[in-house]
């Protein structure tokens, strides 16, 4: 192909080579210039032009990027039209990508002009995505590369149609796992299995037992489930852990545990059977996509997953910041970091309709100052109040308390938008914060300072919660490395889900008494509360006196 700048008088025949914009002329990049353009230009003043001229034997771009398409093309992938030298490919059916790596590299050393980009192997695409795309840089190739590539294509893109759809779930219990994070994982496991076309055929819940998990799985493959999603209530930790062992168990067989993608390092392959199992780690109750996602896509695809493969997707597995993964600024100094309070007092308290809630009376003291003080009796600096419904009422509540006020104008649409106000409102050095409720008037001093004092980021410990009896409570204390989760959550939901999601940074603190565990909605409760707290301390007194008598008796 000839290339340059040419004058008028010689470019008939030839391409223009720029696009070219005049008063009364719009000229495009690759127009075939014929004797009246060429006069056109003349008029307006143009004496040469950049053109293109094809030789002898040189492949026109259209012609040769649809040749190389329908080369590399293979099962499910078809061509558009060409169109400027460009050949987009796009999948015929909703699967699983494949490519040949080599083929792609070998084809795309040939010769600069010709390029072929795909998508990353193994994406998933529905029908219709375009997953790769040829472009041929220059108006015509040589001959002679045209050849090179003709020896070198072959089939190398390809779509592995979805084919698995029934899926079994086995999801394990322990005392804190609540039903509210099941249906969630439910929700989300779904929703991931609708975009393949796949749906849960088969759910059970059983004890955090691998016997319980053996039989589970076996009513599942009896049910014609054809892969298996197993869920435990604690992360797995080795391979004579519960799931793994509840597997072979079955019968099953364990083929890799851990993998090097991040999140989802926890993930467990395995089989019963015919029957795909995949030990599920902590990230797989979330919809964001993680190493479970690259897993399970392949799987449904009916692709084997090899030890082999889960060990390559170290490059590029490492999706996003995670809480696991230390931040750049933070030390061994932020083990003993400064902690601060939030004390949530916006909520409207609809259960209690006739009076403002928080600044109901408790022993004559307001509701909520009886939480502030709390928090202020505690280590943690500053106190930030949430206010929102009725602000004023709990400002005059708490007053005269050295407390950080941060009004909340959204408090209609949730919780979440309370939460993420209070966050904001703390001071950087703040690497810990005690979420605490405004209705909740016998927490302890002590928990709050015992909960933050809990949380370690360098140990991994980035959630206190407090326990007694198997129940979580609250208040809970959160690392700096989680404030973004908290921050992304939306509309009237706690923090239960961060929780679930990152079962292995969990830390349970020992709870005495029910004040993790007591909050206000109603007059009743509180009426109730006084009363025993009036009998609490009458018992008090009494056995006080009775000691007394005691003594003088001795």
């Amino acid at each position: 192909m000839k290339f340059g700048r040419v004058p008028l008088d010689e470019v008939l025949g030839a391409l223009a080579v720029h696009s070219l914009r005049l008063p009364d002329l719009e000229l495009r990049k690759g127009t075939l210039l014929d004797a009246a353009l060429i006069a056109r230009l003349r008029a307006a003043g143009v004496e040469e032009i950049t053109a293109a001229r094809l030789e002898p034997g040189d492949v026109a771009e259209d012609k040769a990027a649809a040749g190389i398409a329908a080369a590399v093309s293979g099962s499910n992938v078809r061509a558009d039209a060409a169109f400027t030298g460009r050949v987009n490919l796009r999948a015929a059916v909703p699967g699983v990508m494949t490519v040949e790596r080599a083929g792609i590299d070998a084809l795309n050393r040939i010769d600069e002009a010709v390029t072929l980009a795909t998508l990353p192997a193994f994406a998933a695409v529905d029908a219709g995505q375009m997953v790769a795309t040829v472009k041929v840089i220059p108006f015509a190739v040589p001959g002679s590369t045209m050849d090179a590539l003709a020896r070198a294509a072959a089939p190398l893109i390809s779509v592995a149609p979805y084919r698995l759809t029934r899926v079994a779930v086995v999801s394990t219990l322990l005392p804190g796992l609540t039903e509210k994070v099941i249906a969630k994982t439910l929700r989300v496991t779904a929703a991931r299995l609708a975009a393949a076309g796949a749906s849960i055929i088969f759910e059970q819940r059983v004890r955090h037992d691998e016997h319980e998990v053996a039989v589970a799985l076996e009513r599942a493959a009896g049910q014609g489930a054809e892969i298996a999603l197993v869920f435990g209530a604690s992360a797995i930790a080795d391979r004579r852990d519960v799931i793994p062992a509840g597997i072979e168990a079955a019968g099953g067989r364990i083929d890799h545990f851990g993998m090097p993608v991040d999140p989802g390092n926890l993930l467990l392959v395995g089989r019963v059977g015919a029957m795909p199992v995949l030990g599920a780690p902590g990230c797989a109750r979330s919809p964001k996509e993680n190493g479970f996602d690259w897993v399970l896509r392949r799987l449904l695809a009916g692709l084997e997953v090899s030890r082999d493969d889960i060990m390559m997707m170290g490059v590029g597995g490492l999706l996003m910041e995670i809480p696991t993964r230390p931040q750049p600024r933070e030390s061994a100094a932020s083990v003993t970091g400064r902690a601060a309070a939030i004390v949530l007092a916006a909520g409207r308290g609809t259960r209690m309709p006739h009076a403002h809630k928080l600044s109901a009376p408790l022993h004559g003291e307001p509701l909520v100052r009886r939480a502030v003080t709390a928090a202020r009796a505690s280590k943690a600096r500053p106190v930030v109040v949430v206010t929102g419904h009725e602000a004023e009422k709990v400002r005059t509540a708490l007053a005269g308390l050295d407390v950080v006020f941060v009004d909340n104008p959204a408090f209609a649409d949730g919780l979440s938008t309370s939460l993420r106000a209070g966050l904001a409102a703390l001071p950087e050095e703040v690497d810990r914060a005690v979420v605490m409720l405004g209705d909740m008037p016998k927490v302890d001093p002590a928990l709050v300072d015992r909960l933050a004092s809990a949380i370690d980021p360098q140990e991994g410990r980035l959630i206190a919660v407090p326990v007694a009896d198997g129940r979580r409570g609250n208040p809970v204390a959160w690392a700096r490395r989680l404030f973004p989760a908290l921050m992304a959550l939306e509309g009237d939901v706690g923090a239960r889900h961060v929780i679930a999601e990152n079962a292995d940074l969990v830390v349970e603190v020992p709870a005495e008494g029910d004040g993790a565990f007591l909050d206000i909605d109603t007059r009743d409760e509180l009426e109730a509360l006084e009363i025993h707290e009036i009998a609490e301390h009458a018992d008090v007194d009494a056995r006080a006196a009775l000691e007394g008598m005691k003594a003088e008796d001795a």
